[in-house]
């Protein structure tokens, strides 16, 4: 039996390591996924599975340790860059830059909370209760990124002693983190006096007044002199309208119009619009007439339908919706763009990104030829490109190390493994087309390579954080890591909330997912999910998830090299 002693007990073996991390990480997800009152911590019980492994004595060599540590957070940090860059600078409307404003706000909120805990309640001469307050507040928010920017920081702080286990703040904090933002959110219901059932009739009567959901179907002579030698496109541009012109006659034969189609007063064309917009284009073109030209029968292999219809031609890398002229040219409009998951506002200046999945709308025969300009193949999709991943770690890895000296700091400031990286995966997966480097990966590919770097980090800094976990949280200051992280959680939702609904009337659910996304909590996102009918609360959480991710991390950097050194 000495040799299945030895597989656990023997640290420098390969072997050893690979149950210690395959016990600790199926541990942690297993029990993450036990639920108490409808809300589990998910795989973020892997930390607490690598501190109970740890403070047993079953840990692993530091250097080995370390090195999974760091290779995991620069995984995940990078998939997170290459899922969000698409979108990072496309959420930025006009409702979205309020969005990501009171996101910003409420980052501000909890890094302010953080310092004045830590004046009001620690001593501020122990330079160990600053970072540990920093593991509180990434415990408090629900985000794993910045524990791993700050620990990864306070590498080259504390270069020449003991870096402090903030880990052990960020276990403290977490479980009341995730219950303190439902709980808190749910708080600005009654706060503001909101109804969910008004708060849903505002979110229909919206949806109602939709021009994509509801098309009107028209023939029109053209009696307007304005419009004779008019090309189909000028048309657009006067009536500042979506109108599809499916057919014209005109001399005698019907054809279908295109961008560069001219119009002559006498002419009938099948107009396709929004039913409000259907006066205004009449009083502008001419009346509707009963066009005998227009058969029964084409009208039936010609119905409106809506698609969804994936980009996997590499032709349409980084092209611009505005400029393929959908609504002109193919006769559709684009309602809706999905990427990784996240649903993205269609504005004419979307760059497209092969793997996106977009809703057309519009006759069954032009969507039809819009799928073959897209590709619309899932086969295409199916081969990952690994290339791209790597090439992106080496660079961000680069980018990352590059030393910054700021008078005044005691180490040089660095991106380092979570900034650099981060940055880069960003950066070319919103302008990686430019050198015809493809970044897609499937949504569930995208999330396996995640999860694995997730996994490895939060074990490594579980078992690292173990040996010490009794002495800094049960026989020290936990319950004051507990408390401050339960303030560092609730007073900034309660107060950037507020504002949101009594000044902004954002929607209850927007707001929901705005929280959601600004503290990176995917449980708050699913809460919203279940007790909304539309998807609002996605919405809200994708249009400030990337800033919000970004920032998490880069303040986490910059609080330790500015403070804590």
């Amino acid at each position: 039996m000495d040799w299945l002693i030895n597989l656990f007990t023997v640290q420098d073996s390969i072997a050893h390591i690979v149950i210690l991390y395959s016990i600790v990480i199926a541990l942690g997800v297993y029990l993450g996924k036990i639920k108490v009152g409808g809300i589990s911590l998910g795989v973020t019980f892997v930390l607490f599975a690598g501190i109970l492994a740890g403070h047993f004595g079953f840990t692993g060599p530091l250097p080995t340790l370390n090195f999974l540590q760091d290779f995991g957070l620069i995984l995940f940090v990078f998939m997170i860059g290459l899922q969000v860059g698409p979108g990072f600078f496309e959420n930025f409307g006009r409702a979205g830059i309020k969005l990501n404003m009171l996101s910003i706000v409420a980052i501000l909120l909890n890094i302010g909370m953080m310092f004045g805990c830590y004046y009001l309640f620690f001593d501020t001469t122990d330079p160990v209760n600053l970072p540990m307050m920093v593991g509180t507040l990434y415990g408090a928010v629900t985000n794993t990124p910045g524990l791993g920017a700050a620990n990864e920081a306070l590498e080259s702080v504390f270069a020449n002693g003991e870096v402090p286990a903030i880990a052990s703040g960020y276990a403290c904090a977490y479980p009341l983190g995730v219950l303190g933002i439902i709980g808190a959110t749910l708080a600005i219901k009654y706060i503001c006096g909101i109804s969910f059932e008004k708060e849903e009739e505002r979110l229909q009567a919206k949806e109602d007044k939709n021009p994509h959901e509801k098309p009107h179907f028209m023939t029109l002579r053209v009696q307007n002199e304005f419009i004779a030698g008019r090309k189909l496109v000028q048309l657009n541009e006067f009536l500042k309208r979506d109108i599809v012109c499916t057919r014209l006659y005109h001399d005698g034969h019907v054809s279908t119009p295109n961008r560069d189609t001219t119009f002559e007063v006498g002419d009938e064309v099948f107009i396709v619009c929004a039913s409000d917009d259907a006066e205004a284009i009449k009083s502008f073109i001419g009346p509707e007439v009963k066009a005998s030209w227009v058969e029964q029968k084409e009208k039936e292999v010609q119905p409106m339908v809506s698609r969804r219809i994936v980009v996997t031609s590499s032709k349409m890398n980084g092209k611009t919706l505005g400029k393929m002229h959908f609504s002109s040219v193919y006769g559709v409009n684009i309602t809706r763009i999905t990427r990784q998951g996240m649903e993205i506002f269609a504005s004419r200046n979307h760059h497209f990104h092969v793997g996106d999945r977009i809703m057309v709308v519009g006759p069954e025969e032009n969507v039809n030829r819009v799928a073959e300009l897209m590709g619309n193949s899932e086969r295409h999709l199916n081969a990952p490109n690994i290339a791209t991943i790597f090439v992106g770690i080496i660079v961000g890895i680069i980018f990352g190390s590059l030393p910054l000296a700021i008078p005044g700091i005691p180490a040089p400031l660095k991106l380092g493994l979570a900034g650099g990286p981060l940055i880069i995966a960003i950066l070319i997966g919103r302008f990686g087309y430019r050198m015809k480097l493809v970044t897609y990966t499937t949504t569930s590919a995208n999330m396996m390579l995640r999860e694995i770097g997730l996994v490895l980090f939060l074990a490594s800094v579980g078992i690292k954080a173990g040996a010490g976990f009794w002495d800094t949280v049960i026989a020290g200051d936990g319950l004051k890591y507990v408390g401050t992280g339960f303030l560092i959680t609730i007073i900034p939702i309660l107060i950037v909330g507020t504002i949101a609904r009594m000044k902004y009337n954002f929607n209850y659910f927007t707001i929901m997912g705005m929280i959601a996304g600004t503290y990176t909590d995917p449980p708050a996102l699913a809460y919203a999910n279940n007790i909304c009918s539309h998807d609002t609360p996605a919405i809200g959480y994708s249009t400030v998830y990337p800033l919000s991710m970004f920032l998490r991390i880069f303040t986490a950097q910059i609080i330790v090299l500015f403070f804590c050194g």
